[in-house]
């Protein structure tokens, strides 16, 4: 097998979650001929940098990222950081001619998500280097299938599409006043954080890009107390009494035009009591519909034709020959998990990397996201339609 150095800077909850992904490649695509050498971890957190070395089996630790860059041992680099860090990392990255695995939002901003864009595609002396992006649910293999299928024509003309991704990370008001809550920072709040992944997955799942868009936000919870001690991810935060103001949106709802003329409505909360992590997508087309939800994520509905005087969907069931299922398990109703949609990420980064291929989302389908967020934030801004600028 081919040994490929991993260096991975932060190690957050996300990037413990790729350390993990890396391991576990070599057992699930054997054919790859790769395995996976974690080189070297870099984070400020000397716990964290402890737990880089004793748990997931890295080499050595670092604080910064400069040590993973200068090092010739590490052939690829993931970037984990909170995301005011990631246009700096990444373009660093890129010049030092590292390919790499980024999670979304690339940059707080399109502007900020362009500069990747355009250093990885100037590296290497304009060779270009490869890339992948967090958009994880594309993934999974029912999303795969219906992709497949709308490809095929099998629900007919695609007509409107409805992606809502609702969640209650933040719905305490006592949860800590992280960087997650600040613009600088954090970038749009939800619109980036979680409705960037409806955007690719609109976009994705029809082969449509989204053209123009309207749209609502609000901030429902618009102070926050300021932690006193730091975290991993979301969790391990100690806080005070001193509060601050919430700095980005906690909702967005939008309606979207897409390129071949079929229509869109997103929603995204991270406020939403009783919602953990309802992200689903629906589709609807001339011939049939279909959909899918995050919270059965091994399984979709569809349903094709009149099917008779009484008709309505059928539940099927994940199972081999739907994307990597069979991969992970063996036959429908056994269940993959997150972690398994990162393992995908995670081999097809590495085969864009070695292979030359372009199997993973990349900083142009990061990119494309970040454009339609920015065109929401302007038409939530400004009350009017909105142009989504062409990737």
């Amino acid at each position: 097998m081919r040994e490929i150095g991993i260096g991975l800077v932060s190690l957050g909850w996300m990037g413990r979650l790729h350390a993990s992904s890396y391991q576990r490649l070599p057992s699930r695509f054997p054919e790859l001929g790769i395995r996976p050498r974690l080189v070297v971890a870099a984070d400020p957190i000397q716990e964290n940098q402890q737990a880089a070395t004793e748990q997931f089996g890295f080499e050595r630790a670092a604080p910064g990222i400069e040590e993973v860059l200068a090092d010739p041992a590490v052939d690829v680099v993931s970037i984990c950081s909170p995301n005011f860090l990631h246009r700096d990392f990444a373009v660093a990255a890129a010049r030092a001619g590292k390919p790499f695995w980024i999670e979304k939002p690339m940059g707080v901003s399109a502007a900020q998500s362009r500069e990747i864009h355009d250093a990885a595609a100037a590296a290497r002396d304009g060779a270009g280097i490869a890339t992948a992006v967090g958009f994880n649910y594309r993934h999974a293999p029912a999303i795969a299938h219906l992709r497949e299928m709308i490809a095929q024509g099998r629900l007919g003309r695609i007509t409107n599409v409805r992606c809502w991704l609702i969640a209650d990370y933040a719905s305490s008001p006592d949860s800590p006043l992280t960087w997650r809550y600040d613009r600088d920072k954090g970038g749009s709040g939800v619109i980036g954080d979680l409705l960037s992944h409806g955007a690719d997955l609109v976009q994705h799942v029809t082969g449509q890009r989204l053209t123009e868009v309207t749209a609502t936000s609000d901030v429902f919870i618009p102070e926050r107390p300021i932690p006193t001690k730091l975290g991993v991810g979301h969790g391990g935060f100690e806080i005070g009494n001193e509060r601050g103001p919430v700095r980005n949106e906690d909702w967005v709802a939008a309606l979207g035009t897409l390129s071949h003329g079929a229509h869109a409505t997103l929603e995204s909360s991270r406020v939403a009591r009783g919602h953990r992590s309802d992200y689903a997508l629906e589709v609807f087309g001339t011939e049939g519909s279909a959909r899918w939800s995050f919270t059965r994520m091994n399984e979709f509905e569809v349903m094709i034709g009149e099917g008779g005087t009484e008709h309505g969907y059928t539940t099927v069931l994940a199972a081999p020959g739907h994307g990597d299922y069979a991969r992970f398990q063996p036959g429908p109703g056994i269940p993959m998990s997150f972690d398994d949609l990162k393992t995908i990420e995670a081999a097809a980064f590495l085969s864009d990397a070695t292979r030359g291929t372009h199997l993973a989302p990349s900083t142009a389908d990061g990119l494309a996201a970040a454009e339609v967020c920015e065109a929401i934030m302007r038409s939530a801004a400004s009350r009017s339609w909105q142009q989504v600028a062409q990737v």
